[in-house]
């Protein structure tokens, strides 16, 4: 990966040398071991240790809370509730159309009697009687706040 490093690496080769002398089991510091690279080169490393599997603890099973053991009792019932409200909708159909085709004609006939009404009773009035009396008032008064006289005539 990278082609300088910050420190040199040694190796111990396999003979000892006049330079480098073999070291003796119990000069090697502890966790340095004698290891073989992948090309065969013999050295000392720092090694670690394998990694010893996590002991997670084993979970303790839980109580089920309240909330939701009434709700899960519940949503059948609501399933079920909302299940035969379809069902009672599906053999209402007929007579809801019916009740709202009936409340349609009694629109239709508050509006035309509405109109009717007074058509009707304009006619009935006018051929009915003979013409409506007629009457005159006269009234006089003397000033702002005078006293006012009047006269009422039925022609």
């Amino acid at each position: 990966m990278h082609s300088e490093t910050a420190y040199e690496i040694t190796t111990v080769p396999l003979q000892p040398s006049p330079t480098h002398g073999a070291m003796l089991p119990h000069e090697i510091p502890p966790g340095v071991q004698l290891v073989t690279l992948p090309g065969g080169i013999r050295t000392l490393a720092y090694t670690q240790p394998p990694a010893a599997p996590d002991s997670q603890p084993v979970p303790v099973a839980q109580p089920i809370p309240t909330w939701a053991k009434t709700t899960a009792l519940l949503t059948p019932t609501i399933g079920g509730g909302i299940a035969a409200a379809g069902i009672g909708l599906s053999y209402a159909a007929p007579g809801l159309i019916a009740m709202s085709q009936a409340l349609w004609a009694a629109v239709a006939l508050i509006a035309a009697s509405a109109i009717a009404l007074p058509l009707l009773l304009g006619t009935a009035r006018r051929h009915g009687r003979a013409a409506p009396t007629q009457i005159t008032q006269n009234i006089t008064a003397t000033g702002l706040f005078g006293r006012a006289n009047g006269t009422i005539n039925h022609h």
